[in-house]
């Protein structure tokens, strides 16, 4: 693969921003803090790797503290990995890629036997020690391992960064990740960040390293009513794409079906109702007390959650109510107390008390099934460069990721990739610092434009004409800013606002571009004119790149198995798609 004279693998683009003017130098650059990268930073450092782990925030600040529900894994008696394989399959309606499923299931047993080790408490018994076991959608077994009743992620989070700070790793917060750093043959090599604090890291500036990590999380803040935190603004997915990598099935964005509803207005974070509530008894039902559910799937409330999110959008619009409610008063106040309290606290903050009155929910965006895709060494198409958590598409979720397997895929995708990086010594050469970049930034009102297109046009509910729209508004916002660039050499001023805007831009485009390809309905991904699965024509991935003109290239791949990231059948070192794999369509 051929480098560009600015040191870019693939593309040529980069965010404007000024030069790096400070330079740290390591093994392994982990950008991101959640249970993936942390996950990787240790497992690197135990083998002797110079790590640094650079965040967006602080160190708790990404998505895995927010994690209610738990981990899910075959622990339990009479439970196995090949029963969780098929839930898993089940889940993710056809498309999931099995290799990279049998490769969670495996190992996800003994990885969060090790994340126990690492020193994450999980609620057991208090007669057995046995680590305790709940229920949740598209589950046929009791597999999901809790901590604090529903701050599963809170503790992991707490256990992980607990352990790099033992280990001595260096770490950079508050710091935006800008663009990779390559080699004159186009090798990851390290990334540009900005830090947004004072003194020696303050500003732009880079850290070289042989590997670099992508896991940042996810990219929820491109609707206007997420689950995620205002860091997840899609910074991974946008970095890998100006470096030339591929990106999968960004098509499939969950929406969790049971997001505390706060009003018609309400945008930004929204509280989550974890899945585990239903998992332990409580019911969906309609204003009349009806429960809706049962009879549309076989698990009713328990249903995998795309199938919960349409029968609630369903009788929303059946009803005109603006949400449903979740239903577990009979839980009692010292059940709502001791398994719940972060749920219970966040109802009461807003007027709600679940102990005496049923709770408001509406479906949110909350989880990307797709991003940079890798193999199963979480190896992505820019040689160098590795993707982990929400940020990548392993395979694993297919249209629809089956409930708490997200903490667990970190841990073992994570795992795979130190064990890759450990076994592969390669050495980038020289890292190209590249100049000042001449791609016009979007202002950061525009953020919140992105927002209401998304929203409106590529929500739960999607048509060809809404799919249209938004693609439409998207490209009027993204070509004013190059026009008036060319015109007049202005643009927005580089700061992490504007950096921002500028990839939530960019990943709306792919999302929508993939939607509007995919004309069927298949787990999260709802076209409303074209309501029937269609397993003969789209049984298969879509995969995105961003070319060199700034263009969309998207190709499908022959089956639902992932293609490899190396080697023949992979894209080849010219940029183009492989002979085997339909020829590719640039949408503008």
């Amino acid at each position: 693969m051929n480098a560009s004279r600015t040191g870019t693998a693939g593309t040529g683009i980069r965010l404007y921003a000024p030069a790096p003017g400070w330079v740290l130098t390591s093994d392994v650059v982990v950008v991101g803090s959640g249970v993936a990268g942390l996950t990787v930073a240790l497992r690197c450092a135990a083998s002797g790797a110079k790590v640094t782990v650079v965040t967006k925030a602080h160190l708790d600040d990404g998505s895995t503290r927010w994690a209610q529900g738990g981990v899910a894994a075959a622990l339990g008696e009479g439970d196995t990995p090949e029963q969780h394989l098929a839930d898993t399959l089940v889940a993710g309606v056809g498309i999931c890629d099995e290799s990279a499923v049998r490769a969670l299931v495996t190992d996800g047993p003994d990885a969060v036997r090790r994340l126990i080790a690492t020193g994450a408490r999980f609620d057991t018994d208090a007669e057995s020690g046995r680590v305790l076991l709940t229920r949740e959608g598209g589950h046929h077994r009791s597999r999901i391992a809790h901590a604090g009743g529903d701050a599963t992620g809170a503790e992991i989070s707490r256990a992980l960064i607990e352990a790099v700070r033992e280990a001595g790793i260096e770490f950079v917060e508050n710091a935006l990740a800008l663009d990779l750093l390559t080699d004159t043959e186009g090798r990851a090599a390290g990334v540009t960040l900005h830090v947004m604090g004072a003194g020696q890291r303050d500003g732009v500036g880079a850290v070289r390293a042989r590997a670099v990590v992508l896991a940042t999380g996810g990219m929820g803040q491109v609707f206007s009513s997420t689950t995620n935190p205002a860091v997840s603004t899609g910074d991974g997915v946008a970095l890998a794409l100006r470096a030339g990598a591929e990106v999968s099935d960004l098509e499939f964005v969950q929406f969790h079906p049971t997001v505390l509803w706060t009003g018609p207005e309400a945008e930004g974070q929204q509280p989550l109702v974890s899945e585990a509530v239903r998992g332990e008894g409580a019911h969906l039902v309609d204003a009349d007390g009806t429960r809706f559910m049962v009879g549309q799937h076989e698990l009713a409330e328990l249903a995998p959650r795309d199938i919960v999110a349409k029968g609630i959008m369903r009788r929303m619009e059946e009803t005109g109510a603006p949400h449903m409610y979740l239903d577990a008063r009979h839980f009692g106040a010292q059940m709502w107390a001791e398994r719940f309290p972060t749920i219970l606290a966040a109802c009461r903050a807003h007027g709600i008390d679940p102990v005496t009155e049923p709770i408001p929910v509406a479906p949110a965006a909350h989880y990307a099934s797709g991003g940079v895709r890798t193999d199963l060494r979480g190896r992505t198409t820019v040689p160098g460069l590795y993707a982990c958590g929400e940020v990548a598409c392993t395979g694993v979720h297919g249209a629809n990721r089956l409930a708490s397997n997200s903490l667990l895929e970190g841990l073992v995708f994570a795992e795979r990739i130190a064990a890759d990086i450990v076994a592969d010594p390669a050495e980038p050469g020289e890292p190209v610092i590249p100049e000042p970049a001449h791609t016009p930034l979007l202002a950061p009102e525009a953020r919140y434009e992105v927002q209401r297109i998304m929203s409106a046009g590529a929500g739960v509910l999607r048509s060809a004409e809404s799919l249209a729209t938004a693609a439409g508004a998207l490209e009027r916002l993204h070509t004013s800013a190059v026009e008036e660039y060319d015109r007049d050499g202005k643009t927005a001023e580089p700061c992490v606002e504007t950096w921002e805007s500028t990839n939530l831009s960019l990943v709306a485009r792919v999302l929508v571009a993939a939607a509007r390809r995919r004309e069927e309905t298949r787990g999260s991904h709802w076209r409303l004119d074209r309501p029937d699965r269609d397993d003969q024509q789209w049984r298969r991935h879509l995969v995105v790149r961003l070319t060199p003109h700034r263009t969309l290239a998207v190709r499908t791949t022959q089956t639902a198995d992932f293609p490899p990231t190396r080697g023949a059948a992979a894209i080849g070192d010219d940029g183009a798609a492989p002979r085997s794999a339909p020829a590719s369509k640039e949408i503008s």
